[in-house]
Parts: structure tokens; C-alpha cells; sequence
């Protein structure tokens, strides 16, 4: 009979913060998997648990999970863990998760502590939707050219942020979007959690004056505006063009956003390009 693979969640920062039933079954299991078990060994030896550890970390994952899911073809529980929060939520733990679902395996998941929630519970943003998307890419480039691919999302976007690119990041966000506004939360439940609100332009006048160091989310306003006619949505399609995004890419997002077809758009931007030559 195969083991069970528990997905738990553990503490962003404050231990107490992890559920009654995830130390449960971190006591329970035959083994934990962990993203770096040095670290790891700081929340279990806080609540007194001793298991076999086995760590998968960045290149090491896929080895890793080979040597995991052995364990649980022969009957083993396993309990995933990461450094911080969800395994496989902008964290690694997705490689396993697929090989597990591949070899039949029963996956449990164990909620619990989430940055991404965290922060957005007290954004004061709407929240009814919205759109996670993680870390941003690390070149300026291809930063800018996801930003634009969002401009016009019109739900609540939360983002991921390392400290030495926190201000680049929101620099380019007021390039892009203007001036919306924003939260930034820093070192959630930690030591020196702090929330920074205002517009883009406000909180980076704060972050200039600040000590960036620790783990950053950002939540930002959706696009408070609205496409309402074709000639609007060429225009919308020219820009993204301009800023050096392919024809059809930039028809697919503008026709997307504005339920606008696609087809019809991409030939009228055709014309239309032939009119502002």
C-alpha cells in the first residue's frame, strides 16, 4: 500500500502561526521533505519533533523527489514542507507534487500561513478577486513587458518582491501603470513587519527612506479605467506595439481584457497603422 504525501503549510515568520493539525502530522509521518532542512530544523526543534529529514532545494528538487516518492511507493508517509508557507506556491514542492499525481499517489493538503493572503487581508483593496502573480521576471526588459501585460487587469494584482529589486520593481510599476494605488507589506508576522499604503509614487518615496531588507509583498490597485470603443483599444494595441511587443501578442491582451474580437481587432490594426504612417 503507498503512503500519503501531506502538503503542509508552515509559519511566514511567527511560529505560532502554524495549525494544531500541521504539527500533528509533522509528528506522524516517516518523513519530512524539506526545502532547506537547516532551516526547517528551527520551527521542528521549537516544538520538539525529530523525524528523518530529506531536503530538496533548487536543482537538488527533481533527484529528490525521485528518492521521495520511492519512499512513498513503500508505504512511508511523507509531509512536504518549505522554508516558508506553501510548497509549490511560488516556492519549490511543484516537482514532487507532479510526480506524486503521476504515480497515483494520495496527496493531502494542510493549509495554513500564506503571505499572499496575509498581505491582502489588510491592503484595504478589493479582494473579492484578484490575480497572484508571484515573482516578477528579474531583467528590467522582461519586467516591464509582463507589467504591460497586465495594465489593463482590472482585479486586485498581487506581486512577490526580493529587497534588491524592490525599488527597480516599483519604479517600473509607475512607468507603467501610474499612479495607483498600492500596499507593500514587509517581513509579514516577523520582528519588523511593516505595511506601506498610499499610491505608487507615495510608497516610493517612503522605500527611498527606508531600510530595504526582507521579504516584500506587493499588492496593487486594478485598472481603474475602461476601453468603451474600437478606435480605444487600436490605440491601446499601438502603445504595446511601440514599446516593442509583436502585433498579434498585443492583440490578444487588448482583445482579451475588452471582450473585443480578435480578428476584427487585429485587421483594423493593420489599417490603422497605415492611416498613422
Amino acid at each position: 500500500m503507498k503512503g500519503l504525501l501531506y502538503v503542509v503549510a508552515t509559519p511566514i515568520g511567527n511560529l505560532e502561526d502554524i495549525t494544531l493539525r500541521a504539527l500533528r502530522i509533522l509528528k506522524e509521518v516517516d518523513l519530512i521533505a524539506a526545502e532547506d532542512t537547516r532551516h526547517s530544523l528551527k520551527l521542528l526543534n521549537h516544538y520538539g519533533i525529530e523525524k528523518p529529514l530529506l531536503s530538496y532545494w533548487s536543482e537538488r528538487e527533481k533527484v529528490r523527489s525521485e528518492e521521495v516518492i520511492s519512499h512513498l511507493k513503500a508505504g512511508r508517509s511523507v509531509a512536504l514542507i518549505s522554508d516558508a508557507g506553501t510548497p509549490g506556491i511560488s516556492d519549490p514542492g511543484a516537482v514532487l507534487i507532479r510526480r506524486a499525481i503521476e504515480e497515483g499517489i494520495e496527496i493531502i493538503p494542510v493549509p495554513g500561513p500564506s503571505a499572499l493572503i496575509a498581505a491582502l487581508s489588510v491592503s484595504g483593496l478589493p479582494a473579492e478577486e484578484f490575480l497572484f502573480c508571484g515573482f516578477l521576471p528579474p531583467r528590467k526588459t522582461e519586467r516591464l513587458r509582463k507589467l504591460e501585460e497586465l495594465k489593463y487587469e482590472k482585479r486586485t494584482v498581487v506581486f512577490y518582491e526580493a529587497p534588491h529589486r524592490l525599488l527597480e520593481t516599483v519604479e517600473d510599476m509607475i512607468e507603467v501603470f501610474g499612479d495607483r494605488k498600492v500596499m507593500i507589506a514587509k517581513e509579514l508576522t516577523k520582528l519588523h513587519e511593516k505595511f506601506m499604503r498610499g499610491t505608487l509614487k507615495d510608497v516610493y518615496s517612503k522605500l527611498q527612506d527606508s531600510v530595504i531588507a526582507g521579504e516584500y509583498v506587493i499588492v496593487l490597485e486594478g485598472s481603474p479605467g475602461m476601453i468603451t470603443s474600437i478606435e480605444e483599444a487600436l490605440e491601446e494595441v499601438k502603445a504595446l506595439m511601440k514599446k516593442g511587443m509583436g502585433r498579434k501578442e498585443a492583440v490578444r491582451i487588448i482583445s482579451g481584457l475588452y471582450n473585443i474580437s480578435s480578428k476584427e481587432l487585429y485587421d483594423r490594426s493593420l489599417h490603422h497603422g497605415e492611416r498613422n504612417s
